[in-house]
């Protein structure tokens, strides 16, 4: 929801700008202006990709690369906790795999006063849930490995009946694909064995699946001697950025890097309702873009 009093602010109730899509695009314009007073012998496609949010648009539209050729590729994020301006980035892996799964229990309803007349799927969503915990436990062994428990229903609250089916949702979340996979697996075997203890119908399905971020070592170094080159602050990032991205597809592709441009470092975070996209970093991100477009061919006529 817009709650803030800005000027653009959102005419729709219940949609807001609270990741910085707006400001992507602004940037990408802004660098199309720029790129048409340079001169480069080379093409420079900017990719305007739908379906960041969960995980789709990176993968269909790496069909780009293949068909144009493209031989790296960079993108970037705006980042809160960091100082404005400043470029920030990581080596080898930069975010994580993830992927949701959600798990739908069906028995049967009875009256509350007959509990034993129904089939209530409550106690197994409980037992799916524990597990999950486990099983983050188990795999931490082999980098971060997570389970978050983001949605969970059994029941409406009616006080005469007892509930005949229930969901429970989970993020995983690993370093590693084949972790990721590994957790999926053995969380789905779980539910199907409690499911069939206990005569229950179990469905369940994957969503908003992304891969791993990982970039590539010259396309970082390329990043950081940009902003160098524009006089920015840079930092290494020492921890990888948990949120997960589907620039990952593009990775999996061709070279490249994305990397990120502080916000501030006290200013409100993604996904919360005070953010606002912070149209001071759209410069900058214009500027290493056109900087990163010219450093590439200069890195191509080398390679020639």
């Amino acid at each position: 929801q817009e709650d803030m009093e800005l000027p653009y602010r959102s005419e729709i109730p219940g949609a807001a700008h609270k990741c910085g899509h707006d400001g992507h695009m602004a940037v990408l314009c802004g660098l199309a202006l720029e790129l048409d007073e340079i001169e480069l012998p080379q093409t420079v496609y900017l990719i305007f990709q739908p379906a960041e949010e969960i995980g789709q648009g990176g993968e269909k539209c790496t069909a780009l690369i293949h068909e144009k050729k493209i031989h790296e590729i960079y993108a970037f994020h705006n980042l809160s906790g960091y100082p404005e301006n400043c470029v920030v980035y990581r080596k080898g892996l930069s975010q994580p795999a993830s992927e949701g799964i959600q798990f739908t229990l069906i028995g049967h309803p009875s009256h509350a006063s007959e509990p034993e007349n129904g089939l209530n799927p409550a106690s197994v969503i409980a037992h799916i849930v524990l597990s999950a915990q486990e099983l983050a436990g188990l795999h931490a062994s082999r980098g971060m490995a997570m389970c978050t428990l983001v949605g969970m229903s059994c029941g409406n609250g009616d006080f005469g009946i007892s509930p005949g089916e229930g969901t429970v949702s989970f993020t995983l979340r690993a370093e590693d694909e084949s972790v990721l996979k590994s957790m999926e697996q053995a969380l789905i075997r779980r539910a199907e064995k409690l499911a069939a203890e206990t005569e229950l119908q179990l469905q369940y399905g994957i969503r908003d699946p992304f891969p791993e971020t990982r970039n590539h070592e010259q396309c970082v170094d390329r990043v950081a001697n940009q902003a160098e080159r524009l006089g920015l602050c840079t930092l290494e990032m020492k921890d990888l950025m948990r949120g997960s991205e589907d620039f990952g597809y593009y990775l999996k592709t061709c070279p490249g890097a994305i990397f990120y441009i502080g916000n501030g470092e006290t200013y409100p975070a993604l996904h919360t309702a005070d953010y606002d996209f912070n149209d001071r970093i759209l410069e900058t991100a214009v500027d290493m873009f056109a900087g990163l477009a010219g450093a590439v061919e200069q890195s191509s006529k080398t390679a020639k």
